[in-house]
């Protein structure tokens, strides 16, 4: 039986899902949550707010995300980066999970990952768990009700958690599994209840599709000032390293937190929602974020609370650190309506160093912002992939490593023709540890780090003195108005200087070491930063 509104050419039945126990089109989110609260899926929070809890994974599994090795992707896919997939163990995977389902009810989103209708592209996806539907239909863009009628799907997300892969049969590496095919146009998702896996596999999507047309795809949050969307910037940055919170800023219009296109129009966000991250969560510190969690429809995963009152433990992190709420963008008093916004005037790539080395901002040349790019240092934090229990440093090209398809200097090459044609401003902004190494340091003060890029967006900071970074050879401020003068230079907050000075040479070695392979593909001045 089929329930709720669909184009009626364009059922399961029509794409060769068949014989399913019920299946419910384009529920709204009320239907939704009573569904999955029905069903068991989870617990209705204080104000509404759906609780839940997605098993043993409670981060993403880059391991088990495989693309299928078909002759239209051979040539462009970046193969050291993504696990291949005989089409043939796909066809098998995708035989057996269709068996698998059926008898069972499924639910169809049918959503927009763009809010540039040009380049948009029109997902379907069908989950097992109501609450994944509710969490797709917040994470990405909603069709009004009657552009359901004539939906057409380019893409079709399948994520089944009951279903359990086989990999000798399948062709993958454990019994989890996450498989991108080109050239059938599915993803298919099992074993995990995580619901992260089901956006990401949307931006991976995108971040294939829209640089064949020019388009820079970008794991980023974005803003710009109030009344000038021509103002814009952009904060790259893997997950734990701010862009959510940093983007959220009172003062500026929140475009979106995580992923946006940069074309020639200017940036558009890939998303309809929010997707943040809660362990150490307060009202004083992030009030917009903080509130979402108590309003209709939130999706709140894996955090703990008091089953009497409902309150959420926003500090119990035995569940996982990976603690997360999904609200739709419109919750942020100050997002904008339309989810667009001009050519950036600043670039801004955000880092959490677990070394303590790097400063909490640094002003970039071009090529210096190309050489971050590419090396796109950072320190996994706890949580945000299985098997991650501390900060670890690492390198991911592009700030987004396991979501690109392509090699990383197809995504360089754009955003250096991007800078180049509009002059933005570039940054490097360290959330990470000062004082010490983690274990020993402190985590870098908020408070700093948005004096410090409040006078980098308005235009104030390029007025400071600068000095030059003896370690990485960018600049850094050295004194800037209600920020602490000794935060400015990582050194001097090390109480053991030679300490400081063997792992900034470490870490140095570190940098040199990772890009070494990206040298033959970049520029002559890209190199020479490379070089030292």
């Amino acid at each position: 039986m089929s329930i709720g509104r669909v184009n009626p050419a364009k059922r399961l039945e029509d794409q060769g899902i068949t014989g399913l126990g019920n299946v419910y089109y384009n529920l709204l989110e009320p239907a939704l949550i009573e569904e999955a609260l029905k069903r068991g899926e989870g617990t209705l929070g204080k104000g509404g707010a759906f609780y839940c809890s997605t098993g043993v994974h409670t981060g993403r599994s880059p391991k088990d995300k495989h693309v299928v090795r078909t002759p239209d992707v051979e040539d462009t896919i970046w193969w050291e980066n993504n696990k291949p997939m005989a089409p043939e163990k796909f066809d098998v995977l995708h035989a057996d999970m269709l068996a698998h389902m059926k008898g069972r009810d499924f639910f169809v989103e049918d959503l927009f990952g763009g809010a540039d209708a040009e380049n948009r592209l029109n997902v379907r996806m069908v989950t097992e768990l109501a609450w994944h539907s509710l969490f797709m239909r917040t994470m990405l863009r909603r069709p009004a009700r009657e552009e359901l009628d004539t939906f057409e799907p380019d893409w079709t997300i399948v994520n089944c958690p009951s279903f359990k892969a086989d990999p000798e049969r399948h062709g993958c590496r454990t019994e989890t599994v996450i498989a991108l095919n080109f050239a059938k146009k599915i993803i298919l998702i099992g074993n995990t209840a995580y619901a992260g896996e089901n956006k990401k596999g949307v931006f991976t999507l995108l971040n294939y599709i829209l640089p064949g047309k020019g388009i820079m795809a970008m794991h980023c949050s974005a803003n710009h000032a109030i009344g000038n969307p021509d103002d814009a910037a952009v904060f790259f940055g893997l997950s734990g390293t701010g862009k959510t919170t940093l983007s959220a800023d009172p003062s500026r219009i929140l475009i979106g937190d995580d992923e946006h296109g940069w074309s020639d129009n200017g940036i558009f966000n890939f998303e309809g929602g929010c997707y943040a991250k809660t362990i150490n969560l307060s009202k004083e510190a992030e009030p917009d974020i903080y509130n979402t969690c108590s309003m209709f429809g939130t999706v709140v995963e894996n955090m703990v609370y008091d089953p009497e009152t409902l309150e959420l433990d926003f500090f119990d992190n035995s569940l996982t650190d990976n603690m997360r709420c999904a609200y739709p963008l419109h919750y942020i008093n100050n997002a904008s309506e339309t989810a667009l916004g001009g050519q950036p005037k600043n670039v801004i790539m955000l880092t959490c160093d677990a070394y303590g080395v790097l400063p909490p901002i640094a002003r970039l040349t071009p090529a210096q912002a190309m050489y971050h790019f590419l090396s796109g240092f950072t320190s996994k934090t706890p949580g945000t992939e299985v098997g991650v229990t501390e900060p670890l440093p690492t390198f991911s090209t592009c700030f987004g490593a396991p979501f690109m398809p392509r090699r990383p200097e197809v995504y360089g090459k754009l955003l250096a023709e991007k800078i180049a044609k509009t002059g933005a401003s570039c940054w490097l902004v360290n959330t990470g540890w000062t004082g010490g190494a983690y274990g020993v340091g402190k985590r870098m003060p908020i408070k700093a780090t948005r004096a410090l890029l409040t006078g980098a967006l308005d235009g104030s900071l390029n007025n400071a003195t600068f000095r030059k970074d003896p370690n990485f050879g960018f600049e850094v401020p050295v004194a800037v108005h209600d920020v602490d003068t000794t935060l400015l230079d990582p050194r001097a907050t090390w109480a053991d200087k030679a300490a400081y000075d063997a792992q900034a040479q470490k870490l140095v070695h570190m940098f040199a070491e990772n890009f070494a392979q990206y040298v033959p593909y970049v520029d002559e001045d890209v190199k020479a930063v490379a070089i030292g």
